[in-house]
């Protein structure tokens, strides 16, 4: 431990913290796409500057880039050569500690004094990066050179002037390449933003007692997740979770996995889950390793976010499964759709080991639709992406709620007014999808339909969603959350994807509608144990209907809504003898 007083600690470990919330503020603010500066669908974090290790990263980041960012630093580190002050790298390479191509890293050194201190590094989801289908979530890539652009770490910024060179062979590549220079600015602004106010507090502290206050800091986090892992019992424990396809071959994938815990330190296993797969859901290290790390800080949110967080957190590479992707494997889902079913493997296997602090699975996925065409209107390209909320699972806390974001972070859904503004749609429904919260002592929460009208032109539409075959799973004895669907009128005719959840180039034209309906998070706890009176008052706000309640909770209800008794306990008795909780 170190000799600076708690007070100081503090406001040292504070003013890194508002530093990279600063950088996230300025990002979303001057960012020109709706799915950065809406859905906030970005991160900003500080690196050491050495290893690359996570020292802090703001607020409004999403959770799957705590560990993917801090990958993806150490592999600039390795690669740069001849840094300055003013040079800004990018990539979106998912082999070098990245995601899906279209989250964009720019990773930048932090000279105070004329030496290097750290590297300020941020995500950004671009709308496209080139590849088969506007968006780039591929559902059929069989390639990653089929879901778009890869950059390796090259210097768009040298000494703070950006390389017009690099910048066309990018705008190239892209679609509506036009509208990207603004992204791109917000990128680099915000890590300036950072630079001063990071220089502010340097100067404030000094450079000694900041780096002393940074390796602090990293202790304690280890020290309170090590206290927290202890809590749990000893042990070997273990969940599954299966992906419905991977969008070419449509067949389910496996995650298994084993949790070997020992003392303060945990080991996590997923040798055992199916092996790479064709399609687009094969999962780079990286995101593998910080899908397991987000899950156990949903579990213990207290434990503050910085290296020293994930080294009790030990994971086997799983090579030799979809989980380990090697070039040239496609990963277009890695990031928003894989990434979630292994947090969710995580939580199966650590419930029971901590009913108090766990809950049934949420929806699971962030219901990627991408469309992409021509505005006849205003003459001009465009991507519309949207990702889209679901049910969160109950827990001995209550209900889960409705209409939640992804369990890989804090995005939310772009204004629908934003999105009609910009693109030729219109949404004609967004409604609570009904039923689809898992039954249990305490119930899932609702997942949400919407639907899109094209109102001009003609446009592909793509998708890559998840839970459309199995639902969100129950925990202790609850129901799985209802399942995702989509349907795509065209020209009066229902299509429903073969792969049910992904499915790419639906071309559809003024007129069609692409409808979808997202999962209900998973029930806690035996159904037939939740009070008949909060069943009736779900049938009277319309959340199930009065046959739902009887096959789920062995509730039945008079026409006027009241409990018959009698009626529920026959009805329970029978859901028991058929062996089915909900």
């Amino acid at each position: 431990m170190s000799n600076l007083d708690p007070v100081t600690l503090v406001v040292i470990k504070n003013g890194l913290q508002q530093v990279c919330n600063e950088m996230d503020l300025a990002f979303c603010r001057a960012a020109f796409s709706p799915v950065i500066s809406e859905a906030m669908d970005r991160s900003d974090g500080i690196y050491h500057r050495d290893s690359g290790d996570l020292i802090a990263q703001g607020d409004l980041g999403l959770p799957i880039f705590v560990g993917t960012m801090q990958f993806s630093t150490q592999a600039v580190i390795a690669r740069a050569k001849d840094i300055r002050p003013g040079d800004v790298f990018i990539v979106n390479d998912p082999y070098l500690g990245g995601t899906h191509l279209m989250d964009v890293r720019f990773v930048k050194p932090f000279f105070y004094q004329g030496k290097l201190f750290a590297w300020l590094a941020n995500t950004g989801h671009w709308p496209d990066i080139g590849g088969m289908v506007p968006g780039g979530f591929s559902a059929n890539a069989t390639e990653v050179e089929q879901e778009g652009l890869r950059l390796p770490p090259v210097k768009l910024y040298k000494e703070g002037r950006l390389d017009e060179e690099i910048l066309s062979i990018i705008l190239s590549n892209i679609r509506i390449a036009d509208q990207r220079i603004g992204d791109i600015k917000a990128q680099a602004a915000a890590l300036s933003i950072g630079e001063k106010r990071l220089t502010a507090l340097i100067d404030r502290y000094g450079p000694g007692t900041v780096d002393a206050a940074v390796a602090e800091l990293r202790a304690r986090a280890s020290q309170q997740m090590r206290a927290k892992i202890a809590t749990i019992p000893d042990g070997t424990w273990v969940g599954e979770a299966f992906v419905d396809s991977d969008g070419v071959v449509d067949e389910p994938l496996r995650i298994a996995l084993s949790i070997e815990k020992r003392g303060e330190e945990m080991t996590f296993d997923l040798s055992g889950s199916s092996p790479p797969c064709q399609g687009p859901m094969n999962s780079v290290i990286a995101t593998t390793r910080s899908s397991i790390y987000l899950a156990i800080k949903h579990i213990f949110p207290e434990v503050p976010i910085n290296a020293g967080t994930f080294e009790p957190l030990h994971v086997i590479d799983p090579k030799g499964t979809f989980l380990y992707a090697e070039y040239p494997r496609p990963v277009s889902g890695c990031a928003a759709e894989v990434s979630q079913r292994i947090a969710e493997a995580v939580f199966a296997a650590l419930t029971p080991a901590l009913p108090d602090k766990l809950f049934a699975a949420p929806a699971g996925t962030s219901g990627n639709l991408a469309l992409g065409g021509v505005d006849p209107a205003r003459g001009r390209a465009y991507v519309m992406y949207v990702i889209s909320g679901g049910g969160y699972g109950g827990s001995m806390a209550g209900d889960g709620i409705s209409n939640g974001c992804s369990t890989i972070g804090i995005s939310k859904t772009t204004p629908i007014e934003v999105m009609e503004q910009y693109y030729p749609v219109l949404f004609d429904e967004v409604s609570l999808n009904e039923g689809s919260g898992g039954a249990g002592k305490t119930r899932g929460g609702f997942g949400l339909n919407y639907a899109i009208t094209l109102r001009r032109g003609e446009a592909r539409a793509s998708m890559v969603m998840d839970h459309g075959r199995f639902g969100p799973q129950g925990a202790l004895g609850g129901g799985d959350g209802g399942l995702n669907r989509v349907h795509v009128t065209r020209d009066g005719v229902s299509y429903t994807p073969p792969h049910l959840s992904k499915d790419q180039d639906i071309r559809i034209k003024a007129g069609d509608r692409i409808r979808v309906s997202t999962p209900g998070g998973g029930g806690f706890g035996d159904p037939r144990l939740r009070e008949a009176a909060l069943v009736a008052r779900d049938v009277a706000r319309g959340y199930y209907t009065p046959a739902e309640a009887a096959a789920r909770f062995g509730v039945v209800l008079t026409a006027l809504g009241e409990v018959d008794q009698a009626a529920t306990s026959a009805a329970r008795d029978r859901l028991a003898a058929a062996g089915k909780p909900a």
